[in-house]
């Protein structure tokens, strides 16, 4: 399935626009590589190392999803300081670990070991399958 671009900004209207073109140039070097690859293979191993420094620097949005819910528009606007809402997820079910809107692993909470007023998550399960 392609997406345009108005699609995708529509998706994700918080993303940065300067994000966008760091990753259009770290696409363009890769095709680039792969193009090269083809031509030379020997040569194109340190052109893929410095088109991947590149596509490291690229920021992406993380995201713990400890669970979710439905509710219509009028139980959202009845919230306020102290109510609770049930997630979709029981304790001890993993928690699945999010970036840019794919899911890519799951895990488990956990305190973090040098300093237990925080939580994190430790991963239990790589994602591996498109449609996960």
């Amino acid at each position: 399935m392609s997406m345009t671009k108005a699609n995708a900004e529509a998706l994700n209207p918080g993303q940065n626009p300067g994000q966008d073109e760091q990753l259009d140039r770290a696409i363009e070097e890769l095709r680039g590589v792969l193009q090269q690859e083809e031509q030379e293979p020997q040569a194109a191993s340190s052109t893929a190392a410095a088109a991947s420094s590149v596509i490291m620097d690229i920021p992406v949005e993380v995201q713990i999803v400890l669970g979710s819910t439905e509710m219509s528009v009028s139980e959202l606007m009845t919230l306020q300081k102290g109510s609770t809402v049930a997630l979709d997820r029981r304790i001890g079910e993993p928690i699945d670990l999010v970036v840019n809107g794919r899911r890519i692993a799951r895990g488990e909470i956990t305190v973090l070991e040098n300093d237990s007023s925080r939580f994190a998550i430790r991963l239990t399960e790589i994602v591996t399958t498109k449609g996960s």
